[in-house]
């Protein structure tokens, strides 16, 4: 498995509202190019939301110690969730994406109109899939996970 560090936004926008009342935040230029392609998809009849975004260090802690109270091994947690420092998420450039109506971080978001949406456009606006199957990084597939690269 491949770990990489990524380095903490420094500096971050309010994007969109969950509908639980969270905020979700991206960089400033990451913020512009998901909104030039949530725009662009919703022209072509495509929804697209976020279900997590910018997310520190310490909400990582978080997370893995939730999944190890819960009793799952941290081999297992590994698999899904990053350590901290080891997220895309903490650069405030990824995004999980879904559809409403449709499924929410699992395998089978790859089966929807949003995620053929996204593999034949989004990267016209500098996003990326991070973790395709087989990835190098040892994480399973994440058909909504995706990544702006800073051109």
């Amino acid at each position: 498995k491949v770990l990489c560090v990524f380095d903490e936004a420094s500096e971050l926008v309010d994007v969109e509202i969950a509908f639980d009342g969270r905020v979700w935040q991206l960089t400033p230029q990451a913020a512009k190019a998901w909104r030039s392609m949530q725009a662009a998809a919703l022209a072509a009849g495509i929804e697209l939301k976020i279900a997590s975004a910018y997310r520190a260090s310490s909400r990582q802690v978080e997370l893995i110690k939730k999944k190890l109270a819960a009793g799952i091994a941290i081999a297992d947690i590994l698999q899904v969730l990053a350590p901290p420092g080891c997220s895309e998420h903490h650069t405030g450039r990824a995004v999980d994406i879904f559809s409403p109506g449709g499924p929410v971080v699992t395998e089978a978001f790859e089966t929807t109109a949003a995620f053929a949406w996204l593999n034949a456009h989004a990267a016209e606006f500098g996003f990326t899939l991070s973790f395709p199957r087989g990835n190098q990084y040892g994480y399973v597939y994440e058909p909504w996970h995706w990544c702006f690269s800073a051109a």
